[in-house]
């Protein structure tokens, strides 16, 4: 697989809360996530969801190493499944940890939005 680093607006301005590696891999954006996806982040998360090259706007977001999500990142991941979905693309979520799942599962998004066990799953088209 090709895999390109980028750097950019997509890296946190507050690593302590959240950091955000974004990587291209064979067309496909992954966006790699740590920390807590909240009200104070979702901006930084946000801005990286929507840099998706047009052209192929087919994103994977990793989130094995997030740690809490409240609804703000729930209704990012919303609107941005409806706008990559929009753009005949697609948004996969990868390798959430438990308690992600759970806040997923609990308000429904795990139906809405293609939730992968690993990262190498939700790369596989």
């Amino acid at each position: 697989m090709a895999e390109t680093e980028t750097t950019g607006p997509e890296h946190a301005e507050q690593p302590e809360q959240l950091s955000i590696v974004a990587t291209d891999t064979d067309g496909v954006r992954v966006i790699t996530v740590s920390g807590e996806i909240d009200y104070e982040t979702k901006d930084t998360l946000d801005q990286a969801l929507n840099s998706a090259d047009a052209s192929s706007p087919r994103v994977v977001v990793d989130l094995h190493q997030v740690t809490f999500m409240d609804s703000s990142g729930i209704n990012m991941f919303i609107s941005a499944h409806n706008a990559l979905t929009e753009a005949g693309g697609w948004l996969r979520l990868a390798a959430p940890t438990d308690m992600v799942m759970r806040t997923m599962s609990i308000v429904g998004v795990d139906v809405v939005i293609d939730c992968r066990e690993t990262l190498e799953e939700a790369l596989t088209t």
